[in-house]
């Protein structure tokens, strides 16, 4: 059975009650079983020192090499290949991850459900895909306790450093389309019952709309909102410019985009509360937030993060770096100095909190131009478009007027008519009745920082 397209077919009220019933499982899926004591340690190794951070990190990274070269077979050959031997992994040291080989995303895209898992795994794994707003999405393995280890690190370091906790009533926007149809009717939203949760629309906030939304705010006793950055941003902007009171938040908490200076204000002007931005991704293999004294730390327990120079050398405090991330919590599916695609800038003063956690002082990441609908909704993330179509390798939206785009790919082969289709038809489902070209390209342009902008609008927001 598609529960996709049943779900599209039910009364709101229905669409409410699977939601709620997704979250139920959601809820036992990451918050049983071994989280309660994995968050009882995170939160105890907040307080170590220099020295114990290091201690635990090193034991940690002998554990994962090992059981990498022992259990997965991309490792064991990758690892042979480049000469290192396994006593050398039992010995191995912070400063030897420059011996390791990199993994990229098109490795892990390639071999991530086959040569890059463990022979020997936990139990209820079950893959996840990344947003798949740049391309073929990657497919992450999360067994139970993996799922509960990545949720106890996410409830300490950025829930309560926000001042939050998971049973706290939370608006969400993020990519999940529970307001099915491009061109629907209030409300723009859902609610998850289990988890005091409403999931707003990422795909319908317009100036025409955001009254629901303000509405669905205030129905559900939303506390703090949560989400993609830009949408989240999308959302206050047109609430400020309607005039309309929001309720008084204790937090918004941003991920997935770039966090601005004005952004932050926003958000203080219209809800009243402090923005806590984060940095981590469905890979789970690192994690950057914000704690109360607003720097970013890096939950190395989570795991290491290396940032490089274009030689392959670490960066000096102050200096940009690209992220290099080697997990430390999925031994079913280990990421080894994983080139993830990010940068940034790592932090050159301690934290006024006390804690012996590394800063970053910026998180790069990209700034993406607004693609605007006909009927005036805004974004900027594209969740879901590739997922399925694993041909396609990179790809660039392109909006060249209120009523037409241009889809760039990077394919390792032809796609068909109806894998075409597929995506034209996606596309109109979260923007409307818009005309869609496919073009296939030997490469996208990159920027000086050797990435590409993913989204390029060339209208402004009054359509002209």
């Amino acid at each position: 059975m598609n529960y996709g397209k049943l779900y599209t077919r039910l009364p709101v009220s229905f669409q409410n009650l699977a939601v709620s019933a997704y979250g139920f499982r959601w809820k036992k899926r990451r918050f049983g079983g071994i989280f309660s004591e994995e968050l009882k340690e995170f939160k105890q190794r907040e307080n170590f020192s220099a020295t114990e951070w290091q201690n635990y990190l090193t034991a940690q990274l002998r554990v994962m090499l090992l059981h990498a070269f022992d259990h997965v077979p991309y490792y064991r050959e990758s690892f042979t290949q480049a000469g290192i031997k396994r006593a050398e992994l039992e010995k191995f040291e912070l400063t030897d991850l420059n011996k390791l080989p990199y993994l990229s995303k098109q490795a892990l895209r390639l071999e991530g459900e086959h040569n890059l898992l463990s022979d020997k795994r936990e139990y209820e794994g079950e893959f996840f895909a990344s947003s798949g707003s740049t391309g073929t999405p990657t497919q992450i393995l999360f067994s139970y306790p993996m799922h509960q280890r990545w949720s106890a690190a996410f409830e300490a370091r950025i829930r309560h450093w926000a001042g939050v906790n998971k049973d706290v009533p939370r608006g969400m926007i993020g990519g999940r389309r529970v307001v099915p149809e491009g061109k629907a009717t209030a409300p723009f939203y859902r609610y998850n019952y289990f988890e005091k949760q409403t999931y707003f629309s990422a795909y319908h906030i317009s100036a025409e709309t955001v009254r629901d939304y303000v509405l669905g705010m205030k129905r559900n006793r939303v506390a703090y909102m949560t989400g993609y950055a830009m949408s989240n941003y999308f959302l206050a902007r047109f609430i400020k410019e309607a005039g309309l009171k929001a309720p008084q938040l204790q937090a918004v908490i941003t991920s997935s985009e770039k966090l601005t200076d004005e952004m932050r204000s926003l958000f203080a002007e219209v809800y009243g509360c402090k923005t806590f931005d984060s940095w981590s991704g469905v890979e789970a293999c690192a994690l950057v937030s914000e704690c109360e004294h607003g720097s970013l730390h890096i939950s190395e327990d989570v795991g290491v993060i290396e940032l490089l120079d274009d030689c392959g050398k670490p960066v000096e405090p102050g200096q940009e770096g690209e992220v290099v991330c080697t997990g430390l919590l999925n031994f079913d599916q280990p990421l080894i100095r994983y080139k993830i695609g990010d940068r940034m800038r790592l932090g050159s003063q301690p934290c006024k909190c006390g804690r012996s956690m590394p800063t970053i002082e910026e998180i790069i990441g990209r700034v993406e131009d607004t693609v605007i609908g006909p009927d005036g909704r805004e974004m900027v993330r594209f969740h879901g478009i590739f997922i399925g179509i694993p041909k396609i390798i990179e790809a660039q939206v392109i909006q060249w007027s209120l009523t037409r785009l241009e889809i760039k790919l990077v394919t390792m082969s032809r796609l068909s008519e109806d894998e075409c289709q597929l995506i034209v038809n996606r596309m109109q489902s979260q923007l409307g009745e818009i005309d869609v070209e496919i073009s296939d390209v030997d490469s996208i342009p990159r920027t000086a920082n050797g990435k590409f902008k993913s989204v390029i609008s060339h209208i402004n927001r009054s359509g002209d």
